[in-house]
């Protein structure tokens, strides 16, 4: 059975803008917007962590964590943290860290984790001459010490149940599964709608501490 390779599609922010106009995706898309300063300083006041990444970007190259509290600003970038005391001083080192390069502001979320380290999910989804299928849906474990989970990053790999049931509970594992089945389906019938000849997708998902699925992005060229 062949599979079709399909359209690639760079921005991030083209396939976000796409999936939030579907209600019942967009409740599972934490809140994003273009990076500048006055958007980066809302944000941080409403949700007090922040993750930034390239508009275009792959392996977690780019991605920051950024927070706010009462003794200042500070970011992470891979084992990286650095602090300000202003909010002018941490958006000139990120302004430097980015090269020119566009960046989203996505709110952050609090992953579910197996021994302190951070946990998300890949579903890979493929398009053959027989319709779309899932070809795996893996869960990926930061490296000691990174917040990123990709396995370029030294991040570990095991199947989505053992995920699950060590970060959460086995009772949880059917219905979360269920869930990003069924995300995955939806969602690839509305960026297939928006956007004629995709044929691989590669959705990146996270649970947070309450069992809630995020789509934190769909690449269309999964690793």
């Amino acid at each position: 059975m062949s599979e079709i390779q399909g359209r690639q599609l760079a921005s991030k922010w083209a396939k976000t803008a796409a999936l939030l106009s579907h209600p019942r995706i967009a409740s599972h898309i934490p809140p994003t917007r273009m990076f500048n300063g006055d958007n980066l300083r809302s944000m941080l006041r409403v949700h007090g962590m922040v993750v930034i990444k390239p508009v275009k970007g792959a392996g977690g190259h780019g991605v920051m964590k950024v927070t706010s509290s009462g003794s200042g600003f500070s970011y992470t970038y891979y084992s990286r943290t650095r602090h300000f005391n202003s909010f002018q001083g941490l958006l000139q080192a990120l302004k430097k860290e980015q090269k020119g390069r566009r960046y989203l502001i996505q709110k952050g979320i609090r992953l579910a984790a197996i021994s302190g380290r951070p946990i998300d999910y890949r579903v890979k989804y493929v398009k053959t001459d027989t319709g779309w299928q899932i070809r795996s849906m893996v869960g990926r474990v930061a490296r000691p010490g990174l917040f990123v989970t990709n396995l370029c990053r030294g991040g570990s790999m095991l199947t989505a149940a053992q995920g699950i049931s060590r970060s959460l509970s086995g009772a949880m594992v059917t219905r979360k599964k269920r869930e990003m089945r069924e995300l995955t389906r939806v969602s690839t019938a509305v960026l297939e709608g928006k956007f004629h000849g995709i044929g691989q997708l590669g959705f990146d998902y996270g649970i947070d501490r309450s069992g809630k699925v995020w789509i934190f992005e769909v690449n269309t060229r999964p690793q």
